[in-house]
């Protein structure tokens, strides 16, 4: 055995152990998407759209909030232009996610951050921030949240378009909330006081009112523009009091 081949064989080893991190963590994750995938098929295959273009739409769009959003809006003809301006609505909020992370991929070279983000989602977010607390946050691990996730969420969209009537409706059963009960979940991992406090409930409040007053897609952005405006008020009111 050369000297050479020994730091190899640890990075070798190095990078399994983050992918299995980060399967481990988005396994829950991944579990929860299926009963959503199978629901937006269903949906899709009863607004008209075959096989095919509802597992496309996944594959393509791969943004469970949008695609739902997308086929409350979906009628004949379709309304393209509403379509497009409510997908990158409820998707601005990736901006923001974007800018957080980046400053925690040094080790990821260009194409991994590019073609890493493409899958970025609000959970592989959330997880992948609060392991950056705790270690740097390596390409194996991301990889592992970007490649496990999108294949629960497109296979089950194909299985639920295809089966599409025989389904029922997994709303009646609760699961269009396990998504909701993970997040929630997420986010309490990283609770910080009053600053995490102010910022729930000021998202929170105003999306939804938001959402009761002007409806969907508003209530996204909207939410996501009172937190990010609480926490810059509080943060520093917190560190007064901390002085």
């Amino acid at each position: 055995m050369t000297a050479a081949s020994v730091p190899a064989r640890e990075r070798r080893d190095e990078r399994w152990r983050e992918w299995r991190a980060g399967l481990a963590a988005i396994a829950p994750v991944a579990i929860a998407a299926v009963p959503i995938g199978l629901l937006f098929g269903a949906l899709a295959s009863a607004k008209g759209l075959s096989v095919l273009e509802a597992g496309l739409m996944s594959v393509l769009v791969f943004a469970g909030g949008a695609q739902f959003a997308a086929l409350e809006l979906w009628t004949h003809p379709v309304p393209v232009a509403a379509l497009i301006f409510s997908t990158l609505l409820i998707n601005a909020r990736h901006i923001l996610m974007g800018a957080s992370l980046t400053p925690k991929t040094g080790l990821f070279s260009p194409w991994q951050r590019y073609l890493g983000f493409y899958f970025l989602t609000d959970e592989s977010w959330a997880l992948a921030e609060r392991r950056a607390l705790k270690a740097r946050l390596t390409p194996a691990y991301w990889f592992a949240l970007a490649t496990m996730l999108p294949t629960a969420w497109i296979g089950s969209t194909f299985v639920g378009a295809g089966i599409g009537a025989f389904l029922g409706d997994p709303r009646q059963v609760g699961a269009d909330f396990a998504f909701t009960a993970l997040f929630i979940g997420l986010v309490a991992g990283f609770w910080n006081g009053r600053v995490t406090a102010a910022t729930i409930a000021a998202s929170g409040g105003v999306a939804a009112l938001t959402y009761v007053t002007l409806g969907p897609p508003w209530h996204v952005a909207a939410g996501a523009l009172a937190g990010i405006a609480a926490a810059y008020i509080a943060a520093p009111a917190e560190a007064e009091g901390a002085a």
